[in-house]
């Protein structure tokens, strides 16, 4: 007999969670599919040493419950990744989530019957649910890049990914370890290797601008402020373009209407305050090069003044522009290259060839290596999505219709595949916002929207054409205000060969959310519905 349920969701991670509990306050069945062992996404895969929230934790929280969000203690400005699973953990037993979640199930096909209006979900193991809704919260990133290198399996040693780390402690001490990539993950987990591997190879195409986080326990003067007002907290930083630090406005003056020693003086006091704030320091850093050109000149002196070895600084010092690539937060990172166990290897000039059984090799010479760690990251905001064998009317593959490139309504529905919600898709803010205000928006629009539809008995809802066509220009007219799409990265998915060019995420959180609420307060302009019976 197979299940059926109102809706399902795919994903049991941070979206995936407040989406169970969205649907359930709709009143509707639901059954969450995982591909994991436990909750949590992001934060039950990345358990590299060194995993850590960038965006401050009091922010990095679920808001849909007053008592949640006043009783739980964060302890440091930035959570570690054990600390976040904790906090996921207290979330799931608290609101009895596991009772609707479906661990160790891996979805691998969705076909849409539109004369029943209705999905058959099909998992890896051959079981079959059928559901009038399904959500996709499967995450931006999610779907690990673990690059086709040469020679891979001829390996003898210990390959790893940062996404796919081993649930027990890995031994690296006395070991040769070589890291390739040196993205987010890559910055976060090198300082924490390199205290205790006895060598190790950084190789590194794109240097990337990595701003110090200033970690430390969080100060309970201001958790305790904040809790004093989360409605008003949240409310500010939903004011702001990433939906977070409020704290911090963003200097709306030009670099160019201050002397160089204003200048000087205020990146300096941007750059000890920590984590991102940086670009806050002038109003024109992402939207004029010139301006960026500034601010990247200031990153490239302090890496020349941290990292002793001037040739590995001038590696280390990014060429791009601040911001086109995702800005890096870590921790003693540049400091790591002054260690004697540490050696930076440029495959920029120097492409990796080959792996064999003792060694990576590139067009330069040949390192023996133990342990080769890919902190490669994902195939960003499409690759889990197009994982699935998605078939929405007349059989239509959803990797047919993005075969150009991602095409959405608001990051939210696909024409041509009624009652599917992508969740943080491609064409909404996602991923240059603090993630949780995203899930947030989305599940809380999603979950509205369900019950607006239980409540009209329309049986199906589906972006129109015109509407993804439109919201399509936008996306492009937004991002082109920006330096965001001025350098190859994987916002475009540049970082995927192959994939089509398209710059995915919607720029500045408040005018996207003021477009959804405007969508449904119209009774859900740009998607068609349908009424029982009809």
């Amino acid at each position: 007999m197979t299940d059926s349920f109102d809706v399902v969701v795919v994903g049991a991670g941070l979206g995936g969670l407040q989406m169970l509990h969205q649907v359930r306050e709709a009143g509707l069945t639901v059954r969450v599919f995982e591909a994991g062992g436990g909750a949590g996404g992001t934060w039950y895969w990345n358990r590299y040493p060194g995993a850590r929230c960038d965006v401050e934790s009091l922010e990095y929280s679920y808001q849909f419950s007053e008592e949640l969000q006043k009783d739980w203690e964060w302890t440091r400005r930035y959570a570690s990744q054990p600390e976040i699973l904790r906090y996921v953990g207290h979330v799931v037993e608290r609101f009895d989530l596991d009772r609707d979640i479906q661990y160790d199930t891996r979805v691998v096909a969705l076909t849409y019957d539109e004369p029943a209006c209705r999905w058959t979900v099909r998992t890896e193991a051959g079981e079959e649910a059928v559901a009038r809704f399904v959500v996709l919260a499967t995450g931006c990133l999610s779907s690990v890049n673990l690059p086709d290198i040469p020679g891979r399996e001829t390996f003898s040693g210990e390959i790893l990914h940062t996404a796919r780390w081993p649930h027990e402690p890995v031994e690296l001490s006395g070991r040769r370890v070589g890291v390739v990539g040196t993205g987010s993950s890559g910055v976060q987990l090198i300082p924490a290797i390199a205290e205790e591997a006895k060598e190790l190879h950084v190789f590194q195409r794109t240097a990337a601008y990595t701003l110090p986080a200033r970690d430390q326990p969080l100060d309970p003067g201001l958790q305790a402020a904040v809790k004093a007002d989360y409605a008003g907290f949240r409310a500010r930083n939903n004011a702001m373009a990433t939906a977070g630090l409020s704290r911090y406005p963003t200097n709306p003056s030009s670099v160019f209407l201050v002397s160089a020693a204003e200048r000087e003086a205020a990146f300096e006091y941007f750059w000890g305050l920590g984590g991102p704030l940086l670009l806050r320091s002038f109003g024109d850093l992402m939207a004029d090069a010139a301006a960026n050109e500034l601010v990247a000149d200031f990153i490239r002196g302090k890496i020349r003044q941290i990292v002793q070895d001037p040739d590995v600084a001038e590696l280390l010092s990014p060429k791009q522009p601040v911001g086109c690539k995702r800005v890096c937060v870590g921790t003693g990172y540049y400091e790591t290259f002054n260690r004697p166990n540490v050696h930076l290897v440029d495959v920029a000039s120097a492409p990796i060839e080959e792996i064999t059984p003792d060694a990576l090799r590139t067009a330069a010479g040949t390192h023996g290596l133990d342990v080769i760690v890919f902190a490669t990251g994902f195939d960003a905001m499409t690759g889990a999505l197009l994982g699935i064998d998605i078939r929405g009317r007349d059989g239509l593959p959803l990797k047919e219709m993005w075969a150009a490139g991602p095409r959405t309504y608001l990051g939210l529905g696909v024409p041509g595949f009624p009652n599917l919600f992508t969740m943080t898709g491609p064409g909404s803010p996602s991923v240059l916002t603090n993630m949780l205000v995203a899930i947030h928006q989305h599940a809380t629009w999603i979950g509205d929207c369900l019950k607006y539809l239980a409540d009209n008995d329309i049986s199906a809802i589906e972006a129109t054409r015109e509407a993804e066509e439109a919201w399509g220009l936008r996306v492009n007219e937004v991002a082109g205000r920006t330096l965001f799409s001025s350098c190859d990265s994987w916002y475009l998915g540049a970082n995927i060969p192959g994939k089509k060019r398209v710059f995915m995420p919607f720029v500045g959180f408040p005018a996207y959310a003021r477009t959804c609420a405007e969508v449904a307060a119209g009774g859900y302009q740009g998607f068609a519905l349908t009424r029982l019976g009809a």
